[in-house]
């Protein structure tokens, strides 16, 4: 199981929101590359990158940021979201030299472009479910939708989507612990394999979730705990590949 961590990236600094919202942020850089080395340096295997501006545009705006992580750690698989909407947008990302494109609030409304995605880009697409009490958000969760995150992910599954990031809106940034039996439900009913996100805050996070991994947890995916101390990046991630046999 992956140890992710997330670069959240706004107006070109490096921030954490709490809850989604925007005017709630905190800043924790100015330069994303390096905030990239820190992560690289701890023996993290792969990166979580949010373009936030680009979330809300619905097209990107920190993709100078991304393009510029992805050059200068070539061997790093790098995941984004955030603002990607086209197949353009996509193939931007993949020769700027990203592993995989997040597909959050298109998947949402536009179910069919995630399987003509898939197809244009195979082995890239990841698609981004954020949940409000097991509903899905869309439009960096400015709307609550009526559909279940659990029905819309068994509607990707046999596009060819490589993973779900499945993000518990009510604790992301909240530092409350993440919702595992709502990750796990979605791992096992949507038969995608799911990298939580939102509320891990510790090493018992961590421990949870490598406990029930192969059930259908990739990764976890951390951000306020890493930039505020209470979780270690190498230590989290030598714990569960303790855990899962890696």
């Amino acid at each position: 199981m992956l140890v992710i961590p997330a670069i959240d990236l706004k107006d070109g600094q490096c921030v954490r929101l709490r809850q989604g919202r925007m005017d709630d942020s905190t800043v924790f850089g100015d330069d994303p590359v390096s905030m990239a080395k820190r992560w690289v340096d701890a023996g993290c295997r792969r990166l979580h990158l949010v373009d936030l501006n680009g979330a809300f545009a619905g097209e990107p705006v920190n993709g100078e940021a991304v393009t510029a992580i992805a050059k200068a750690f070539p061997g790093l698989p790098i995941q984004i979201g955030g603002g990607i909407r086209t197949l353009e947008t996509i193939e931007h990302y993949i020769k700027a030299g990203v592993s995989y494109v997040i597909i959050g609030t298109k998947a949402v409304k536009e179910p069919e472009f995630v399987k003509e995605a898939c197809q244009a880009f195979p082995g890239t697409v990841i698609v981004g479910l954020d949940a409000q009490d097991g509903f899905v958000a869309t439009d960096g969760w400015a709307e609550v939708s009526s559909v279940k995150a659990v029905d819309l992910a068994k509607q990707f599954k046999d596009d060819g989507v490589t993973s779900i990031v499945y993000t518990d809106i009510a604790r992301d940034g909240m530092m409350q612990g993440v919702n595992v039996e709502a990750t796990l439900n979605l791992a096992v009913e949507g038969g995608i394999p799911v990298i939580a996100s939102g509320g891990v805050t510790n090493i018992e996070d961590i421990r949870a979730l490598s406990k029930v991994a192969g059930q259908g947890i990739l990764g976890a995916i951390t951000g306020r705990a890493i930039y505020e101390g209470t979780l270690d990046v190498a230590e989290a991630q030598q714990l569960a590949d303790e855990l899962t046999g890696a």
